[in-house]
């Protein structure tokens, strides 16, 4: 990716979406936006919970408490599934792999018809969740050589299990930005934008924070 169509991506995709649990806004600007490994590390979780969580799949979200720690809750991993990510990775990556490759990301969709597409998702739509939107260019700036950007929805397997491995993800001067030009629209040029561990400063890069139930804005938080 050129620094034009850096540019041109920013343009396009002004603004980063991250769906967190309800309720998990205040400690987020507290501490930051984690990863599960990071969030792992930040309550210092049993060695073997932690793998369990880290490297397994994870049918129902899992609540994690420390000492003078708000709790804090791990999505669950409805969309994927181990029988899926067989027949999506090649021989040499299992779905332990992968799972632990997501775990160390904190990810965002580039378009809020993405954001939809999950809160709208028949596991999701009844639930509220804490829904965080970003200033692509503040978050890119301070979090550059960070990031990864992904063509694909790297956590979900259904209905379609398509291929992937780790080269799925580029840093941002090797995705190949032209490549997708040609193929999709604008907003779909890049489905994921990740940061490595941990978004410590996300306050800084927040536009607003809401709560939504599917498509709905319930309220404002931020």
């Amino acid at each position: 990716m050129t620094e034009a169509e850096l540019e041109e991506l920013i343009i396009d995709c002004p603004t980063l979406y991250h769906m967190a649990e309800r309720g998990s806004w205040e400690s987020i600007k507290q501490y930051g936006l984690m990863s599960t490994s990071a969030l792992m590390d930040h309550y210092a979780v049993d060695p073997v919970e932690r793998a369990k969580i880290e490297s397994q799949h994870r049918p129902a979200s899992v609540e994690v408490t420390a000492d003078k720690l708000p709790r804090a809750v791990v999505r669950d991993q409805i969309p994927m599934s181990d029988s899926g990510l067989r027949r999506a990775l090649p021989d040499h990556l299992s779905p332990a792999d992968w799972y632990k490759l997501l775990n160390n990301k904190v990810f965002f969709w580039l378009s809020e018809v993405r954001l939809h597409k999950l809160t709208n998702a028949k596991a999701y739509r009844n639930q509220e969740h804490d829904v965080l939107e970003i200033d692509t260019r503040s978050l890119v700036e301070a979090h550059r050589d960070s990031i990864w950007l992904c063509p694909i929805n790297s956590g979900c397997t259904k209905p379609m299990p398509h291929p992937r491995d780790e080269s799925s993800f580029s840093r941002i001067p090797a995705y190949p930005y032209s490549y997708w030009r040609k193929k999709r629209g604008r907003r779909e040029r890049v489905v994921e934008l990740a940061v490595d561990h941990s978004v410590e400063d996300i306050r800084k890069h927040v536009r607003r924070v809401v709560v939504k139930r599917g498509i709905n804005v319930l309220m404002t938080l931020e």
